[in-house]
């Protein structure tokens, strides 16, 4: 299965964050979307970083607390690691375990168009389970008839 075919199925509204954001505007974004990573934009719409629960979390620990001088540009990661839309999911799915991530942006000429998360592959891997399970148990029990 491609990344976009799983894009397809997302729900539009795509949340971002840009680099000058307080770190609270950002915290509010993540609860209120019930998300937790924020690719980060320019003013142009570029792509320049992300930002994660994770990422907050540690500055907080950090600073014991005193995390409310930061911002977003301040803490997001630049060093990213993107997919294509036409990718593999078993690609993304190595890209995230082999650099221990969570979310990888999806772009396309530049822009960001979708953010696939493990939870997306994971869900994925599960309805293809299931259609499969279904499937067999048809073929085992004599009822399949292609």
């Amino acid at each position: 299965m491609l990344v976009k075919d799983i894009l397809k199925c997302k729900q539009k509204g795509l949340v971002t964050a840009i680099p000058n954001m307080t770190i609270r505007q950002a915290m509010e974004l993540l609860i209120k979307n019930r998300i937790s990573s924020l690719p980060v934009e320019d003013d142009d719409g570029k792509l320049i970083g992300i930002i994660s629960d994770k990422d907050i979390f540690r500055k907080i620990f950090e600073t014991r607390g005193d995390y409310r001088v930061f911002t977003v540009g301040q803490l997001m990661t630049t060093d990213l690691i993107v997919g294509l839309p036409d990718d593999e999911l078993s690609y993304i799915a190595g890209l995230m375990t082999h650099n221990r991530i969570r979310h990888i942006p999806i772009v396309e000429k530049d822009r960001l168009i979708g953010i696939i998360s493990v939870g997306d592959i994971v869900k994925t891997q599960m309805e293809n389970m299931e259609v499969e399970n279904r499937y067999l148990k048809q073929y085992l029990s004599g009822s399949y008839h292609p």
